[in-house]
Order: structure tokens, then C-alpha cells, then sequence
């Protein structure tokens, strides 16, 4: 087990600065147009491609960091660059984690490469868990997958909503019910193969932010995938479904599902990318407050405008250490006793939307207009506090962990 360090080592440094490098030179020049053209970069992710950051070899690298501050290092410095771009290079990321929490060794060896293909042709992959009534509320799903077993098929019926890459997706992740009976104990997760007759993108989003990154609904109109498309395989889902309905009968412990255990293990992350956000807005407040003279001195010279410098700062930093603690207590095998998890993600994700809605205070009416990014950042944070569990739910998590109680 890695000891817990703030201190980065010198590989980790080096990938850090070939990060930023990365975020500086080729993200933030062309953020501003593919927000406003509201499409996939295609090209930046090729791009990042062609240098080994979106491969499978890199993502495992940082996942597979014994100190577990590889995934949010990275995160943070290419979310820094520009969170639409950021995402659509990242966005992959969250069916691979689907995969890697769920399924056996075989379908992470076959699976995963097919969802980032290579720098020749780019791939992307799609986790579609939420729906149009079941977004927090997983226990909601009507997605349904039934088993035929004279053909050792699932056949899926459902629609999804919010999915990063939905529709445009090499693979995708597929959430749905087994037995309704069971709740969100009764859901699994499923690959959906390219070119699987029945998988359509439906309404694509028109967002307040994030605006690079593809979101649209999925529809699954009689989806029939092989069973052994089934994550984690048939014999295993029915060992958990049986210990599910024992426990239900005897008012037992909570059986964690597919989906949630996807959102366990990617909540720090998210916070990674929130203090990204947050520092790259927190960077150029503080430029500006050091530059742009009013009544002939810089206007960081006003305390008023010095002290919101100096909490922006200070939450980073708060945001940053709680992230880091959750990710290396997910990588060294240590539970989330309270919720640490929820927590980093919770008070990174308030964060960023506090710091870059200061940010666009103190560029003032400069803030406010397109030519200066404070203000694509502040519509970008604004999805920090609802993906991947609200900040609502995040709280609801954190205090029923501490409470054991089951909290409404």
C-alpha cells in the first residue's frame, strides 16, 4: 500500500507538465470555437491520440497509480485546458470504469481497446445509466433486459437520457433492469457491440456548457446482445441477485449495483476535473486583478477584491486535498467510511461554481462577454453539481453514511 503524500514524484511531475503542455497548446486555442460550434472535436481528440493521451495504455497508467493521484492529476490539468474539449476526451473514460468495476478479465481484454480504437481511427465509448424519469433516482430505471435462454441473449428495451457520446459511441455501457422486483438491486450492466441492429441516438442536447461534448438520448428498441455481453457474466448476476432477495426478505444490509459502483469510483475524478475548471478561472482573475487599473492602481490593491482572490485560492486547494485523499483511499483498498468519496466530489464541484462565478465578478463586464473565458468556464461549472450524482444526492450519501440512517 502506497503512503498518502501531497507531494507528486518525478514521473508524475513529468506527466503533469506533458499534460499542461498539452491543455495550453492545443486545447485552450480551440475552446472557444467548438463551444460555439456545440460539436465532437474530433480533431483534438485525434490529436490527443497521436500522443498517447487518449489510448487505453495511458488511462491504465494513471487508473493503476499505486498512489492513486495519477486519474485526478490528470483530469485537473486537461480540464484546466477547457472542459468541453476536456470531456469529449475524457467521456470514454466513464464506460471504461463500467467495465473495469464490472466485468470479467475477458471483457475488460476485449471491450475496452475496441472503445478507443487507435490514432489512426479514434473511437469513443457511452455509459448510459440515467433516464427520462430516473436521474438520481436510479431505483427508477424501466430500461429492461430479458434473458432468452434458447439463444443465450439479452433483449434490452428502454431509453436512455444524458449520455456523453450516446448514439455516436464505437461501444456502449448499458444499465437496465433484471428483476424489478429488487430495485436498483436489480440492475446489471451490458455491452451494446457497433452496428447492434435497434441501438439509435435520439435528441441530441442543446447545453448551457460543456457545449464540445456530445449528449444525447439512446433509444433501445428490442437490443439483443450475446450473453456474454452481460458484465461480470450470468452466473455471477444470479449469485448477487439471490443474496439481494435474502437480504430483502430478511430487512438486511444494502447490495450495492452496477450502476452505483460505476459513480463510486469516478466521484473524485469529477472533483478533479471541478478544481481543473476552478484554477484554470481562479488563474485568470488573478492576472486581470494584477493588471486592470481603476483610480490609478491595479484593482487587486482593493481588499474586496484581494480577500475573494484569497478564499478562491484557499478552496482550490481545500477542493484539490479532499479529491487526492478519496482517490488514493479508492486505489489502496481503504472504504469510504464517510463517504469521502461523495465528499471530495460534493465540495469540488460547489467550488467551481463559486470560484468562476467570482471570477466573472472581478473581470466585471469583461467577464461577462465571450472575448474573455471566465465566462465559458462559469456555464462549464455549472454541470459539476449534477452529473454523476447531484450535490444534493452527494450530501444524502454522505449523511446516511454517517448516520446509518435512511435519510429522505
Amino acid at each position: 500500500m502506497a503512503e498518502f503524500t501531497m507531494e507528486l514524484n518525478d514521473e508524475q511531475k513529468e506527466v503533469r507538465d506533458w499534460l499542461h503542455g498539452f491543455a495550453a497548446d492545443v486545447i485552450r486555442p480551440a475552446a472557444a470555437e467548438w463551444d460555439e460550434r456545440e460539436e465532437t472535436p474530433w480533431p483534438v481528440i485525434q490529436e490527443a491520440a497521436k500522443v498517447g493521451i487518449y489510448s487505453l495504455d495511458f488511462y491504465a497508467q494513471q487508473y493503476f497509480d499505486a498512489t492513486g493521484l495519477g486519474i485526478p492529476m490528470a483530469m485537473e490539468e486537461l480540464f484546466w485546458g477547457d472542459a468541453g474539449i476536456a470531456l469529449s476526451i475524457v467521456g470514454t473514460g466513464l464506460a471504461a470504469v463500467g467495465v473495469l468495476a464490472n466485468g470479467t478479465e475477458e471483457q475488460i481484454g476485449t471491450w475496452i481497446p475496441q472503445m478507443y480504437g487507435d490514432a489512426d481511427d479514434v473511437k469513443v465509448a457511452a455509459f448510459c445509466s440515467s433516464e427520462p424519469d430516473a436521474g438520481s433516482d436510479v431505483a427508477s430505471l424501466r430500461t429492461r433486459a430479458v434473458y432468452d435462454e434458447a439463444k443465450d441473449e439479452w433483449v434490452i428495451n428502454g431509453t436512455k437520457t444524458w449520455a456523453t457520446n450516446g448514439g455516436i459511441a464505437n461501444v456502449h455501457v448499458v444499465v437496465a433492469v433484471v428483476d424489478p422486483d429488487l430495485g436498483s438491486k436489480g440492475h446489471a450492466s451490458f455491452i451494446v457491440p457497433p452496428g447492434t441492429p435497434g441501438l439509435a441516438q435520439g435528441q441530441k442536447f442543446k447545453k448551457h456548457g460543456i457545449r464540445a461534448s456530445h449528449t444525447a438520448e439512446v433509444i433501445l428498441d428490442d437490443v439483443r446482445v450475446p450473453g456474454s455481453c452481460l458484465l461480470g457474466g450470468k452466473e455471477k448476476l444470479d449469485e448477487r441477485l439471490a443474496r439481494a432477495r435474502e437480504r430483502a426478505e430478511a430487512g438486511g444490509e444494502r447490495v450495492k449495483n452496477a450502476a452505483m459502483a460505476t459513480f463510486e469510483a469516478s466521484r473524485p475524478a469529477v472533483g478533479a476535473m471541478a478544481v481543473g475548471t476552478a484554477r484554470a478561472a481562479y488563474e485568470v482573475a488573478l492576472d486581470y486583478a494584477m493588471t486592470r487599473e481603476q483610480f490609478g492602481r491595479p484593482i487587486i490593491d482593493n481588499q474586496g477584491v484581494a480577500f475573494q482572490l484569497a478564499d478562491m485560492r484557499t478552496q482550490i486547494d481545500a477542493a484539490r486535498l479532499l479529491v487526492w485523499r478519496a482517490s488514493w483511499m479508492a486505489v489502496n483498498g481503504k472504504p469510504f467510511t464517510a463517504a469521502e468519496g461523495s465528499m471530495s466530489k460534493l465540495y469540488a464541484s460547489e467550488t467551481a461554481k463559486k470560484v468562476t462565478a467570482q471570477a466573472v465578478q472581478i473581470l466585471g463586464g469583461n467577464g461577462y462577454t465571450r472575448e474573455y473565458p471566465v465566462e465559458r468556464m462559469h456555464r462549464d461549472s455549472a454541470i459539476y453539481t449534477i452529473f454523476e450524482g447531484t450535490s444534493e444526492i452527494q450530501r444524502l450519501v454522505i449523511a446516511r453514511t454517517l448516520s446509518g440512517m435512511p435519510i429522505r
